[in-house]
């Protein structure tokens, strides 16, 4: 385990306590990476930690276009004009608070699509691009066009909502009872299970969420969250 790599990513978790949301910052030589903003609450903090480090913000990317994760996107866009603000290519449509299904899907879309979002993305995101040192993976089922990103020096996955360790390690779409927030909110969990899948052969050595802690050598949990909720899709 590289702990310098654990120093360079942040986790920011905003409040209130009982449905707690991670956004982070994760620091390249000469700048930063806010990945998701958390609610607007929070907005302030968020600002306070990214001038603390006293290095520019070069890119805000996120996840997804749920309002959890993308509350303080107009503060901090305003407060850093710079900042390139990335999204999948589906996901900027949820952003903009359309909720028309595309082509192909017939699952209809959960709660949590912001309403009010004036900010618009400057990149479209696609999988195997890259943001500075963070690898763009796509990973839908949270919503239709969720996306990871995989830091391949310290094998570390920043999974979204693609996973959650609160309340337990396990896929989105698999409702833990100790916090149900992320099941609730999933689009589709047979697409959720595939990503899931997917991620989890990447094998990390750290795994951080939208919600809950940071964990070191997930592997073997990540595979036991998979196969738990295969076996109950298959129910």
């Amino acid at each position: 385990m590289r702990i310098s790599t654990i120093e360079r990513l942040h986790q920011l978790q905003t409040t209130p306590s009982f449905f707690p949301v991670n956004c982070y910052l994760f620091e390249e030589a000469d700048s930063l990476t806010l990945i998701d903003t958390g609610i607007s609450l929070n907005a302030k903090a968020i600002h306070r930690v990214i001038k603390s480090h006293h290095k520019p913000l070069r890119s805000i990317i996120l996840t997804h276009a749920h309002a959890d994760h993308v509350g303080s996107l107009d503060f901090l866009a305003n407060a850093f004009p710079l900042a390139e603000v990335a999204i999948s290519y589906r996901d900027a449509a949820l952003l903009s608070g359309d909720e028309s299904l595309r082509e192909g899907e017939t699952t209809p879309l959960k709660g949590g699509i912001p309403k009010n979002i004036k900010t618009r993305p400057d990149r479209l995101l696609e999988s195997g691009q890259q943001v500075g040192s963070l690898s763009v993976i796509t990973s839908p089922g949270h919503t239709p066009g969720s996306i990871s990103l995989w830091h391949e020096g310290s094998r570390t996955l920043i999974a979204g909502d693609a996973f959650q360790t609160q309340g337990g390690i396990a896929v989105s779409g698999d409702t833990r009872w100790q916090f149900p927030f992320p099941a609730l909110a999933t689009w589709d969990k047979d697409v959720a299970l595939k990503s899931a899948h997917q991620l989890t052969e990447l094998t990390p050595d750290i795994l951080a969420t939208g919600h809950g802690p940071l964990v070191l050598a997930p592997s073997y949990e990540m595979r036991e969250a998979v196969d738990r909720f295969e076996q109950w899709l298959k129910r």
